[in-house]
């Protein structure tokens, strides 16, 4: 896979048309189409706040996360899988396997463009096939974006209050009195839990 130039620190530096031909020059392995036999446990977990972690210890080299991120794929019973043309084994995902820690929005209204960083340096813009989510659970709504393949990130709460301010401002999808959301890449994400 071909080595790709790491975005800056801080995304407010870049357009997101910047943002989004970084994120178009991306590639990742096909891991949709491998279909190896099922070999075991991994003995790897993914934390809630986005850890990786190796039989129980920390995975220290974010160069290594990178690398498994882009092999990690979600089976259709639900559950998480590192794959290889040669070999699929099971990993443990607390709740999502990403989670998104910058946000940076362009534009307004109906033109609004939302660039979220994941803490694996990957930026997915929010759109028609990277919705926006929200889940309500005991301690309250759990922001969710769909990174690719059934993967999600889950917002970080910092990361959600930008937008969910913005949305407050703005009105439902058909500029009517409707619920609280925002507008991405054309398409119309309420932030109301379970919608």
């Amino acid at each position: 896979m071909p080595e790709t130039t790491p975005l800056p620190d801080d995304l407010s530096t870049l357009s997101l048309a910047e943002i989004a031909q970084a994120v178009a020059d991306r590639r990742l392995p096909p891991v949709e189409r491998w279909n190896p036999t099922h070999c075991g446990d991994s003995e790897m977990r993914i934390a809630r706040d986005g850890t990786w972690f190796h039989q129980g210890s920390p995975i220290g080299r974010m160069a290594m996360v990178r690398l498994f991120a882009t092999i990690l794929r979600r089976e259709a019973d639900g559950g998480y899988v590192l794959v290889t043309p040669g070999e699929k084994l099971d990993i443990a995902v607390e709740d999502a396997p990403f989670v998104a820690v910058e946000v940076k929005s362009e534009g307004e209204g109906r033109d609004r463009r939302l660039a979220f960083r994941l803490n694996t340096d990957e930026v997915v813009i929010a759109g028609p096939d990277n919705a926006l989510r929200v889940v309500e659970k005991d301690d309250g709504p759990h922001p969710y974006l769909r990174v690719r393949g059934g993967l999600e990130a889950l917002v970080a709460r910092s990361v959600y209050y930008d937008p969910a301010a913005l949305a407050l401002d703005e009105s439902g999808p058909d500029d009517a009195a409707g619920p609280a959301g925002l507008w991405s890449d054309g398409a119309f994400f309420p932030f109301e839990p379970g919608s």
